[in-house]
């Protein structure tokens, strides 16, 4: 039985935009984007970010849309039904690179979700400060978590069971109902806070260092983290598009929807930007590139505000609900492919699905307490997992999928998949596209991994 008759299809398609749009967005843009920007240079790194988006993310977003659509199976099945049916090595090949996706998945579920228990924290923390002291101290809260790894445990377990809540529900009871009601109060909260940002003193800086770019600050690994991040906040590598493309109702149009939410995702990100530098341009943070940037300097410069407490209390409820959409998303990808490989319920694959990410999840939640001496040129086990994941493993299993859908996939398939009839347009668009995924992306992955790896071994 395929995964879209076990879970069913979409209600409509702005529940598939609204959920595509909150995996893909989620804390990647708030918490990852700041530290990455400052260690790669500000503008220049937000410009490849923008092009790669468009140039790279684009084609294989559709791509992934494409073999989740055409097979009706999760990334495991649709990546085994690629190798050729008369070789059993083949097809035990790429059942391994669809396992590879599910794994990473899993890996940025594990530490995703203990960033997101930090958000939850300093919630609580600014929420019970301000009510009972009148004031609050962030240094304070950050260093209760970096000393306290079994606190880290508690939050990311408490987080992970409010997400698996929602994912075991099904896509329309669980998914759809949920970003239907979420989405909207999100976008409130984030044009409220942005037009907040936007007045500070230091706005006109922060539009600098976001949108000027000086190509001299980028680094050797500038063009392997771009792509990385693209595909991050994209979700592209780890099952979420090929599953979320599984529920697709013949009807839609691939292209047209994975525009949609790749420009969508995209200009998010740039308000994500304008939300959060003007909070950290004048926090030194230069010298403050790590995972913890966001938590230290904005709460900080939230309490100078006029009306600082309602400000800094909807900036972590906003943040707090893109880092669970996000977390729906990726749980979403691997409790179909459990119930796909497996055959289990829904409920029992969402418990163990759950269990395995929360077991995995305690060596990030450990990292800077039990295991803080584990350090590799000055970064922590977390940033080193961050970099892992995102940097090598996630465009590794981009590439390998973008292979297949290009040149696994029957070319009649993938042309009824992305032309549409009522458009002349898409039947140019379509040679252009199949060229991408099957050269440019695959050449520009292997150029930014040759470009990383001579800036590690010539540093």
């Amino acid at each position: 039985m395929s995964i879209a008759k076990r879970h069913g299809l979409w209600g409509t398609r702005f529940g598939f935009y609204l959920a595509a749009i909150g995996s893909a967005f989620g804390l990647g843009n708030f918490w990852r984007f700041p530290y990455i920007t400052v260690e790669n240079g500000g503008g220049a790194f937000v410009f490849l970010y923008v092009v790669f988006g468009l140039l790279i993310g684009l084609p294989l977003l559709v791509g992934e849309l494409m073999l989740g659509k055409l097979s009706r199976r999760g990334v495991v099945s649709a990546c085994s039904n690629l190798g050729k049916k008369e070789s059993e090595s083949d097809r035990k090949i790429w059942r391994l690179i669809g396992l590879s996706s599910v794994l990473v998945c899993l890996m940025v579920i594990s530490y995703y979700a203990v960033i997101s228990g930090w958000v939850l924290h300093f919630l609580m923390q600014f929420f019970f400060n301000h009510l009972v002291h009148g004031s609050y101290e962030p240094e304070a809260s950050l260093r209760i978590l970096r000393d306290n790894g079994w606190l880290q445990i508690a939050l990311t377990s408490v987080h992970l069971l409010i997400a698996l809540i929602i994912v075991g529900k099904g896509v329309q009871e669980g998914i759809e109902k949920w970003v239907s009601y979420a989405m909207p109060v999100f976008t409130v909260l984030l044009i409220v806070l942005v037009t907040k940002s936007m007045s500070l003193p230091t706005a006109p800086d922060a539009w600098r260092f976001l949108f000027y770019p000086d190509f001299s600050k980028l680094r050797p690994s500038s063009i392997l983290d771009a792509l990385g991040h693209v595909f991050f906040t994209l979700s592209v590598g780890v099952g979420t598009l090929v599953t979320f493309g599984s529920y697709l109702n013949e009807r839609t149009h691939l292209p047209s929807a994975g525009f949609r939410v790749t420009m969508m995702d995209t200009f998010i990100s740039l308000i994500a930007g304008l939300l959060i530098f003007p909070l950290l341009v004048g926090a030194n943070l230069e010298h403050h590139a790590t995972p913890e940037l966001l938590f230290q300097t904005v709460p900080r410069l939230l309490q100078s505000l006029d009306n600082g407490f309602l400000f800094g209390l909807s900036f972590f409820i906003c943040l707090y609900l893109a880092a669970l959409g996000a977390s729906i998303g990726l749980f979403e990808a691997l409790v179909a492919n459990v119930l796909d490989i497996t055959g289990l319920k829904r409920a029992k694959a969402t418990w163990v699905t759950g269990f395995a990410a929360l077991s995995l999840a305690a060596i990030p939640a450990l990292s800077t307490s039990v295991f803080r001496e584990v350090q590799f040129r000055g970064h922590s086990l977390l940033e080193i997992l961050d970099s892992a994941v995102i940097g090598v493993f996630l465009p590794l299993v981009a590439l390998a999928i973008s292979i297949g859908v290009s040149r696994r996939l029957e070319i009649k398939k993938l042309q009824s998949e992305f032309i549409n009839d009522d458009s002349i347009a898409t039947r140019k668009l379509f040679s252009h596209w199949l060229f991408v995924i099957r050269w440019i992306a695959p050449g520009l992955i292997l150029f930014a991994f040759a470009l990383a790896l001579w800036g590690l071994f010539a540093g």
